[in-house]
């Protein structure tokens, strides 16, 4: 078995926004004249969707949408979101992405896209930062239902990609993904996925007890070493249950 492709996680791994998010989040409850995010659930909508996140977030307030009133309550934040972004001469993107990417695009391995986030807010970035002709697949929050950790959309990326190529006959078990949440870390798991855990929003040590690699840094990802592994040349290192 060979490592066929690497698929990365959008806010927190490719761009630290979950700063921007969470206040948009808090601004758009206090206009619905509700409380905005506790901390406990600040931590329950790292890695999932605004519409798992807002679902949720009004439930728990009492508040039961229709789903058009949902869908203008997730414009509204999207629009907020890229308006935010305009504003800033740089985006902030995380050191080592751009050099990761080159790294794999060297070694002939495919590039994907898994991502709450609405394919709008995906494509801005990706079309600010240049680096849009190197993902070959993108699965964004509108593409699906559900959120993380549900496998669905990695499972979705692994169908788009054998679509494409047919000759590739990708399997889950050939796919490398970028987490930096632990709802994002159990959906690629859940799909039967390896996965790198990326401290940019928890801690070192609390990743690393639940993905196969764990890195402070991408920049500190040793991509020959996780190759290895994947042909047999090194074991597997041990997992536990996040």
């Amino acid at each position: 078995m060979s490592l066929k492709a690497i698929l990365f996680d959008f806010n927190g791994v490719i761009i630290n926004d979950e700063h921007i998010h969470l206040q948009l989040i808090d601004e758009i409850l206090i206009q619905e004249n509700l409380q905005p995010q506790k901390l406990q659930e600040r931590q329950t909508c790292l890695g999932r969707s605004d519409r798992a996140c807002f679902q949720e977030l009004l439930a728990n307030r009492g508040r039961v949408l229709t789903e058009e009133s949902l869908n203008q309550l997730l414009s509204r934040k999207a629009e907020a979101y890229l308006l935010e972004l305009e504003k800033l001469e740089k985006l902030p993107i995380y050191p080592g992405v751009e050099d990761l990417i080159y790294q794999v695009r060297s070694q002939n391995i495919n590039l994907g896209l898994v991502s709450g986030a609405l394919s709008k807010e995906i494509e801005f970035v990706l079309h600010r930062t240049k680096l849009t002709e190197y993902f070959k697949v993108i699965v964004a929050g509108d593409d699906i239902t559900t959120s993380k950790p549900n496998p669905e959309g990695y499972l979705l990326a692994v169908e788009r990609f054998n679509q494409k190529y047919p000759e590739l006959n990708l399997q889950p078990q050939e796919c490398l993904a970028i987490e930096d949440t632990f709802a994002g870390i159990q959906a690629a798991k859940q799909s039967q996925m390896k996965v790198i855990g990326v401290a940019n929003t928890y801690p070192f040590h609390m990743l690393q007890r639940c993905c196969n690699w764990t890195v402070d840094y991408l920049t500190d990802l040793e991509l020959e070493r996780v190759q290895n592994v994947f042909s047999g040349k090194e074991p597997q290192p041990s997992v536990s249950e996040c």
